[in-house]
């Protein structure tokens, strides 16, 4: 009787014991199933806004559109109308192609050499491009009518890809070293102490036509960082530090001590915003390249900084205190973008039931969690909000409207964002660049 009591109490052990087993494997077989069905889904949003750039590009400059309708009726830019903000993301963007198998680097290396060959040519001022480009003739179209002329701030952007993507090549082969060299010369020809008009501020605009009367001295904090930050790395044409202090910072008055939903605010807007937080890419056009993850100086923790304007967004959309309906823990996320009455900017103190997905999407790296909800969620339940290129630039379910059309500023960040989440690897090549380290060291940054 003891031998089988002695068997049975094994023979209980034993099937406990597998069935402890079985549970502890099909809940790791779970989790590696959710894992590997997240990195699918990221790898499709990469690949479909990735193909804006690629695909979608304007055919004789390779650059990015400003905008693409799949209805065609909506009003639009002239044609052959290409950004160089969004072109400096779609740069990015095809890195990231490269990376994750898209495309070849030589498909891509091509792709670059017809882009810079033709902003060689392109209309500059004082070495500033326009914000919007002819693609086939590589004249100035006027953003405004006196937006003719000198955008610093868009050339940022596109310096900002334009100097990853010389990194990416910068030891490579005789040609791809003669691209570099391009990216260089163009880079050096930008006269970024010139847009300060001799005062201890840079100017966002300059035209031939209307010289200064755009009268816009950029004062942050708003998207602007990255300006700042490459006039003064510029080897050949850099701003002072003063220039830095005294004009973005508005000598020490940029920080803030205030905080909205619990987060701290760390940075305060232009003194004549009165909005507590800004739209949601104000934490992504500067940081596509600019690597906020322990950069500080003398007025900020940047990656605390954009972190905490992401939740800030997302608690706010979870509260919903307008009542809006679909506003969720999945269903967040306010920038400026197309609304239901043309374009218009997007925050938790100016909203109108417009959600812009890029917001949440170009997020990952400050709210990973929240913003996957947003994905699957868009991906699961709403693919009637997805298209060719991703996800439509804005819809509202409070207002039963969504649009069919897609802005490069709004598609760009996607990718290279998630990338960045994923791999660092657009942060990694732009901080490495000595000319932005030696900018960096100027303005007195740490990172």
């Amino acid at each position: 009787m003891k031998i089988k009591s002695l068997f049975l109490t094994i023979l209980c052990l034993t099937f406990f014991n597998c069935k402890e087993h079985k549970k502890k494997d099909n809940e790791i077989n779970g989790s590696n199933n959710v894992a590997l069905e997240d990195e699918a889904l990221l790898d499709k949003i990469q690949k479909q806004t990735f193909n804006y750039f690629w695909d979608g590009a304007e055919p004789n400059s390779g650059l990015a559109p400003e905008r693409l309708h799949m209805d065609n009726i909506y009003p639009t830019s002239p044609k052959h109308t290409v950004t160089t903000g969004g072109t400096g993301f779609g740069m990015m963007a095809i890195l990231v192609g490269i990376k994750r198998g898209f495309i070849t680097r030589d498909q891509a290396f091509h792709r670059f050499v017809k882009m810079i060959n033709f902003l060689e040519k392109a209309d500059r001022f004082h070495g500033a491009w326009p914000h919007w480009i002819n693609g086939q003739t590589g004249k100035v179209i006027p953003f405004s009518k006196k937006d003719n002329g000198g955008d610093l701030v868009e050339t940022a952007f596109l310096i900002q890809g334009m100097l990853t993507v010389a990194e990416y090549f910068n030891e490579g082969n005789a040609e791809e070293r003669k691209l570099v060299e391009k990216i260089q010369k163009l880079w050096e020809e930008v006269e970024w102490d010139w847009y300060t008009k001799g005062e201890d501020v840079l100017y966002w605009h300059w035209s031939p036509e209307y010289k200064w009367e755009m009268n816009f001295p950029v004062a942050g904090y708003n998207e602007c960082l990255i300006m700042y930050i490459l006039a003064a790395s510029s080897p050949t044409h850099p701003i002072k530090k003063v220039v830095y202090d005294k004009g973005w910072a508005r000598n020490g008055k940029i920080v803030s001590t205030e905080k909205f939903y619990g987060e701290d605010l760390i940075l305060d807007y232009y003194e004549h915003d009165t909005s507590p937080v800004g739209p949601l890419f104000w934490a992504h056009y500067s940081y596509t390249g600019l690597n906020p993850k322990n950069l500080s100086d003398t007025y900020a923790d940047y990656w605390k900084l954009v972190q905490n304007q992401a939740k800030i967004h997302y608690k706010y959309a979870v509260e919903n205190p307008k009542n809006y309906k679909g506003y969720s823990d999945s269903i967040w996320g306010l920038t400026s973008s197309y609304s239901i009455k043309g374009y218009s900017g997007h925050r938790p103190n100016e909203d109108i039931g417009v959600i812009t997905p890029t917001a949440a999407l170009s997020s990952f790296p400050y709210t990973p969690k929240e913003s996957m909800k947003m994905l699957k969620k868009l991906y699961k339940d709403h693919d009637s909000l997805i298209g060719k290129y991703g996800p439509y630039d804005a819809f509202s379910f409070e207002h039963h409207w969504y649009t069919p059309r897609y802005l490069a500023i709004d598609q760009g960040p996607i990718p290279v964002m998630i990338e960045n989440y994923r791999t660092g690897l657009i942060w990694n090549l732009f901080m490495r660049n000595q000319d932005v380290k030696n900018g960096l060291k100027k303005l007195d940054f740490n990172y």
